[in-house]
């Protein structure tokens, strides 16, 4: 996206003066101002970059220890992910960190790269929970456990996690690529690690990793959003001030790959999946001279709908879809293309047309359209990413991992300055033959090498930088529902189509938006599931006279993010993110494609081979084989039905069966706006916008095509006997739960609120029975949740739960799951259960409603339904007025474990 300069110089002198101004605590330096990114220092040496923003009410904390899988040593692998994991066990003073979270309605994580590791929340402005968790960072960074105990449980969690990861024949190929690539070099090994390593991990070897690199000279502390500058130093500075500088010295990494010398090959066979080709090439580190314009190469080559790769391939049916990106890293990177081929495809013949066209960039020049499309889409992404409060803190992480913060801003700068011969160029330094990895080693007598590794002088790059000017502020919004409501306002267009605009402030004139159109019953819709789901996949793929790609720039001139998809059996729905001025051309816009798609046979098969490779590769998936059964079970609907669940041959038969013809007499038979919604959220022109909908919307009535109106289909509640069922997936290191029990309950029912609540404590969050049980105490799942899919129409919404595991734990998960189920039946849940979870809820919930994207989704459900957000607040206020008799009585009212349906899929037969 293009920024607007006049509104960031006025921002800059709104943010950045004030931050430097201001009398700062003891022990706090200020270094330096970029952009409305202010930089301060600690003596200990702890980096702190305050990135206030009141355009969301909510505040982003995230510490970023600039450690990753990078520095680990021999036998160390997968060290730095595990310590991730072990921070969370928590301190002398908090036991249960992300019970706490939970507690406290944070939306907490940690990620472990190559370079970095980052633990970040998300929250509801609130200083109290800001003060607890800069506080509790600080009493992790060098008083957190690192314990045998601990360690010898968060182990097999990590070890289940990985075995997830084995699931994933992309990932490992992934995996089996880079470390082909990488003969010395850390980058080529996974950042989960070696079981092996994982597994006999020495705990003291652990502790002394923690030891020298979480250490606040090591260290830089984000905080992004809505918050106090002045309050987060003074609360930073009592924190995290009394902790010495270290006196180690932490030595820099010097290994360096020689400049490969020859194509490189590997074959990766397991079973499942369709097949896959990757084809990967050693770039500069993220801050080397040619990372934007290999950036900007990775794109035109291997993104959609007009990169080469995709015209070559995927036009001609020679694969499903491709992709390809540029990792910036600290260190000597990695561009990877790739191809997804469907079932049945032509491996062979891909992988020689796949390397001729990733060639061609050599003998064809790549041409202004190709090279100025990429860079608008990556400069488009950036900006997103910049304007959310929520988002540029991980980005900045990224930054910081590559070197230094200030990254992020001369990756852009550097983007801004490319030219079309920059990109050229560096095509011909890199994407040599002797220096990819794929295919077959051939003898050559003149080999062609890349020019040699060498590190980036960030230091030198990054002094006295300043960038652009920062971002105007924005208004500081309530998000109660009674503000919602109060803001929001409400009208229909003659077609029919109803409508909700909430006009604030957002950073970046950013709005949201949503769109719904429903369609036909059952009789009429009849056999026609898999035409409805195509010609939604197809709207956007050429029609008004525009072909794919010429849509795709369209979308991007106008700084566009915009989803079109089947939202169920009877509606589809898009999702718009763009910025003030544009919204009103984006809706002329889709309201052409959704009146005129072009539904060609070329992109019906393009989506079918997308669309079967899907469908392969869910085959033999654990989580899809138990959903699959789970869904069929006692399901009383006929073949044609909308709401029959289909078998995989099914789906394939009605996948492949589809013409053109039956997407255009779709088209016209049911899609008009007679009965839709549209919202929108953020930084809106009402007129604009109201004038944009009349023109697009506003007389598109239902057709005259003898199409019945729309009529939602009846999902009565159906009486499901009882099923507990193994299915065996071979070859698949990842097992899993699905389970199922159908509640004679909606979201009006009088137990609704309490039986929300019940399941919250049961396996609704980090500190539920279920996850303290089986993840926390036992350490047998990676993921282990339960949730009521709460229906607004019948008294029919099913409690479900799910666990992803090994499959030898298969029994120790089964009865974990009943005997944690029976202790609540007997015992019920304590008042202090209660009144933890429900802190947390609610503020989960708060933090919700601060989300435009989420806000604007509600506004479209609650325009269907013809509801307010004040039912929100009359939600929240029920859920405060619990009492844990209420909450045990509605668990045990309708919690039956006789009477649940449970799947279980994987390789239970062992090796």
């Amino acid at each position: 996206m293009k920024l607007l300069r006049h509104v960031l110089a006025a921002l800059l002198l709104a943010l950045a003066a004030p931050a430097f101004a201001q009398t700062l605590p003891a022990g706090v330096t200020r270094i330096t101002s970029v952009e409305g990114i202010n930089e301060y220092r600690l003596a200990n040496g702890l980096q702190i970059l305050l990135v206030p923003d009141d355009s969301k009410p909510t505040t982003t904390v995230n510490l970023t220890y600039r450690v990753g899988s990078r520095h680990e040593s021999y036998g160390e692998t997968g060290m730095a992910h595990l310590l991730e994991h072990l921070l969370f066990k928590g301190t002398p003073t908090t036991r249960n960190a992300l019970g706490e979270f939970g507690k406290r309605g944070l939306r907490a994580n940690g990620t472990t790269s190559f370079d970095r590791t980052n633990y970040f929340a998300s929250f509801a402005a609130n200083d109290d929970n800001l003060r607890w968790f800069l506080s509790w960072h600080a009493d992790a960074m060098v008083n957190s456990f690192i314990a045998r105990a601990d360690l010898d449980t968060e182990m097999t969690v990590v070890r289940n996690e990985m075995e997830r990861g084995e699931n994933d024949p992309g990932r490992i190929l992934m995996q089996q690529t880079m470390a082909t690539m990488y003969q010395w070099h850390n980058y080529g090994k996974s950042t989960i690690g070696a079981r092996a390593d994982v597994e006999n991990v020495d705990i003291t070897r652990l502790q002394a990793f923690y030891r020298q690199h979480y250490q606040p000279d090591n260290a830089t502390l984000i905080v992004t959003g809505r918050f106090d500058p002045a309050q987060v130093l003074a609360w930073t500075a009592l924190y995290f001030g009394p902790i010495p500088r270290p006196t180690r010295i932490l030595q820099p990494t010097y290994t360096l790959e020689a400049a490969q010398d020859g194509e490189r090959s590997l074959t990766l066979r397991r079973s499942g999946g369709a097949p896959i080709i990757y084809v990967g090439f050693h770039v500069p580190p993220g801050a080397g001279d040619d990372t934007a314009a290999l950036t900007v190469l990775s794109w035109l080559i291997g993104d959609p709908p007009a990169g080469r790769l995709h015209r070559r391939l995927v036009e001609r049916q020679l694969a499903a879809s491709t992709f390809g990106f540029t990792w910036s890293l600290a260190e000597p990177g990695v561009m990877l293309l790739g191809a997804q081929l469907a079932p049945g495809q032509d491996v062979e013949k891909a992988r020689a047309e796949m390397l001729a066209g990733i060639d061609s960039v050599l003998s064809e020049p790549i041409t202004k359209e190709e090279f100025e499309r990429a860079r608008t889409q990556w400069l488009n992404y950036w900006e997103q990413g910049f304007n959310d409060p929520e988002t540029v803190g991980v980005q900045l992480s990224e930054a910081v991992g590559q070197g230094d913060w200030r990254l992020f801003f001369i990756e852009r700068d550097r983007m801004r300055a490319l030219t079309l011969q920059d990109v050229q160029a560096a095509a011909g330094r890199w994407l040599k033959r002797d220096n990819r990895t794929v295919g077959t080693y051939l003898p050559t007598e003149q080999p062609q090498r890349a020019p040699a590794p060498k590190f980036a002088d960030v230091a030198a790059l990054v002094k006295d930088y300043r960038g652009d000017s920062a971002a105007a502020a924005v208004e500081a919004f309530d998000p109660t529902p009674a503000n919602i409501d109060a803001r929001t306002q409400t009208f229909a267009l003659a077609s029919g189509m109803k409508v909700a605009l909430l006009p604030k402030g957002a950073r970046g004139r950013v709005v949201h938006a949503r769109l719904r159109l429903h369609y036909g019953d059952v009789a009429s819709l009849n056999g026609q599931e898999a035409v409805g789901g195509f010609v939604a996949r197809l709207i956007d793929k050429g029609g008004a006279g525009l072909s794919r790609a010429q849509i795709s720039d369209r979308f991007d001139q106008l700084r566009a993010s915009v989803g079109i998809g089947a939202a169920g059996d009877q509606s589809l729905g898009v999702s718009i993110s763009t910025v003030r001025e544009n919204l009103p051309a984006v809706i002329e816009l889709l309201g052409r494609l959704l009146k005129d798609p072009a539904l060609s046979v070329e992109a019906l098969e393009e989506q079918r081979a997308q669309a079967l490779t899907e469908l392969e590769s869910q085959r033999k998936e654990p989580g899809a084989v138990a959903a699959n059964a789970l869904a069929r079970h006692a399901n009383p609907y006929p073949r044609g039905d909308l709401r029959h669940a289909p078998t995989f041959d099914e789906l394939a038969q009605d996948t492949r069966a589809v013409t053109a013809e039956q997407l255009r007499s779709f088209h016209r038979r049911f899609y008009s706006a007679a009965t839709s919604e549209f919202a929108a959220v953020g930084d809106i022109d009402v007129a604009a916008v109201r004038k944009s909908l009349e023109s697009a919307f506003g007389d598109w009535r239902q057709p005259a095509a003898g199409a019945l109106p729309y009529v939602r289909a009846p999902r009565p509640l159906i009486n499901m006997p009882p099923l507990r069922v193994l299915l065996n997936t071979p070859d698949k290191q990842n097992a899993n739960l699905e389970g199922v029990l159908p509640l004679a309950m909606n979201d009006d029912h009088p137990d609704f609120a309490a039986m929300m609540m019940a399941n919250e404590l049961f396996g609704g969050s980090a500190s539920s029975r279920l996850w303290m049980r089986i993840r926390e105490k036992e350490g047998l799942s990676y993921d282990v949740r339960s949730m009521v899919d709460w229906s607004p129409f019948e008294a029919n919404s099913p409690w479900q739960f799910s666990a992803i595991f090994a499959p030898q734990n298969q029994p120790r998960v089964e009865a974990a799951f009943r005997e944690e189920t029976a202790r609540v039946l007997k015992d019920g849940f304590s008042q202090a259960e209660l009144d933890n979870q429900r802190a947390g809820l609610l503020s989960s919930r708060r933090l919700g409603r601060a989300q435009d994207v989420a806000v604007a989704g509600r506004l479209v459900s609650n325009l269907h339904l013809g509801r307010r957000f004040e039912r929100a607040q009359r939600l929240d206020n029920a859920l405060a007025r619990l009492t844990v008799d209420e909450v045990n009585a509605a668990f045990r009212k309708h919690i039956d474990p006789a009477r649940w349906a449970a799947a279980w899929g994987g390789d239970f037969k062992g090796p």
